[in-house]
């Protein structure tokens, strides 16, 4: 069964069987305003928790996403190519930006789950 974690910096996770779909969460979206661009990671690229993954750009800013945990990127959702808005409309769901084997399911412990998260953004 997949389960969610969060972030300090707005990323959610969905794992299940050492993959992690992420994304940014509703309020990170809200924040950041309508989104015109998403730029997607290169399938195959390794990652270290805490490196930018992708960079999304809004009509206030760009603003980079990070790897919340170390692992090695599998996919990326396509469809914000021709539809960045999708992660305004739909961040928890269809808006997802990349998919990834996970290194080490341990650093998952670090995370927060989403009551933590609710009260991190109070």
């Amino acid at each position: 069964m997949a389960k969610t974690y969060f972030t300090q910096d707005h990323e959610w996770l969905r794992v299940e069987g050492g993959v992690a779909i992420v994304g940014i969460t509703d309020y990170a979206q809200e924040q950041l305003g309508d989104l015109v661009f998403v730029e997607l990671p290169e399938i195959g690229r390794k990652l270290a928790k805490g490196d930018t993954a992708v960079v999304v750009e809004s009509v206030k800013a760009a603003s980079d996403v990070y790897a919340p945990v170390d692992g090695e990127i599998t996919e990326a959702n396509a469809s914000l190519s021709a539809d960045p808005s999708l992660v305004n409309s739909a961040a928890t769901g269809d808006g997802w930006l990349w998919k990834m084997k996970l290194s080490d399911e341990s650093q998952l412990d670090s995370l927060m789950d989403e009551a933590a998260y609710k009260a991190h953004i109070g």
